[in-house]
């Protein structure tokens, strides 16, 4: 575990300082990091309330779905039909358990041609709110739950709910760019924004930490393993590189936590204090990242509703949201 003492600029009052911050209550926490007492009152609703929200939206879907009324029995009978409206799609038309694409497009699925030929820019948005099946909403939730509660109680609702919203955004927007002929729904986009963010914090906040390396090493084998899994058929990879890139960008920018020593000296006398709030290579890659999350977002918007296609600009992209074996066809995207 590493901290910094203030440095020896306060003369004959230096053990006075020295005394006041040790006994200011930063510790070392079983997070293997130092923080102040302080940083660890907040309390988790905001990442709940998603949760809440997405599953009401999918039990709102399901029962406008209704696939005893409009199933044409094309693709087989309706799965469970005991539940009535909630009753899924056949297994060969929808194996995750879920409704049919045409409800999804019809309540805001993200469509290249809505987007931007019918000018449904909302599209970008509704999108991380639905779910294609029930595997693929508790997915979803679980993976928000493990991965939003624990950032929220660190961070706030504010600065988790904007990583969550513009990363989701971002996925969204990735998503159209590369993607033409398919539906994409979920909130997988948001979910690796805030593993990007996760990724950003460690860095940034990289010498408050111990045990570095192997925190390090564990998150981005985590990561790997999640992008791996987008070269699957029918896996959106397109956002979950959108959303991990924003929520990459948005960790330097909204995470940074003051160096060590920094919080305590608020109260002391002004001659004494010797740190600023944050290290110089802190504020670098703020700039750095707002720059290019701004540039990023406006240059992705105006491709996007100018109606280019991202598989004109990179050839070999394609191959990162599915890599065609002798086992399953990529199709087209």
């Amino acid at each position: 575990m590493r901290g910094e003492d203030l440095e020896n600029r306060g003369g004959g009052r230096t053990e006075e300082v020295k005394s006041r911050v040790n006994g200011s209550g930063y510790s070392a926490s079983s997070s293997s990091f130092l923080i102040d007492d302080s940083e660890t009152q907040w309390t988790s609703w905001l990442i709940p309330m998603f949760v809440v929200a997405n599953v009401a939206m999918f039990l709102v879907v399901m029962y406008i779905n209704n696939c005893p009324k409009h199933n044409l029995g094309l693709q087989g009978k309706c799965v469970a039909r005991f539940l009535g409206h909630f009753s899924f799609q056949p297994i060969k038309e929808n194996p995750l358990f879920g409704p049919s694409s045409a409800t999804l497009e019809k309540l805001g699925a993200l469509k290249w041609t809505r987007v931007v030929q019918k000018h449904q820019g909302w599209r970008l948005v509704t999108c991380i709110w639905l779910h294609a099946g029930v595997i693929h909403l508790v997915a979803n939730m679980l993976s928000l739950v493990f991965i939003g509660i624990r950032l929220e109680q660190q961070f706030g609702f504010v600065r988790i709910g904007i990583v969550y919203m513009l990363s989701g955004f971002g996925g969204s927007i990735l998503s159209s760019l590369f993607i033409r002929n398919n539906i994409s729904v979920g909130a997988s986009g948001a979910l690796f924004g805030l593993l990007g963010a996760m990724l950003s914090e460690l860095i940034t906040n990289w010498t408050i930490y111990s045990n570095k390396a192997a925190a390090l090493i564990t998150l981005l084998v985590i990561i790997v393993i999640n992008l791996g899994i987008g070269i699957l058929p029918h896996v959106d990879n397109y956002a979950h590189i959108g959303g991990f890139l924003a929520g990459f960008l948005l960790g330097f920018v909204l995470l940074p936590r003051p160096q060590f020593g920094w919080l305590e000296q608020r109260n002391l006398p002004a001659d004494i204090h010797v740190k600023s709030k944050y290290k110089a290579y802190q504020y670098v890659l703020w700039l750095i990242s707002l720059a290019l999350l701004i540039v990023g977002f406006v240059v992705a918007l105006v491709m996007l509703f100018r109606g280019e296609n991202g598989n004109d600009h990179c050839h070999w992209c394609h191959y990162v949201s599915c890599v065609p074996t002798s086992r399953w066809n990529c199709g087209e995207n």
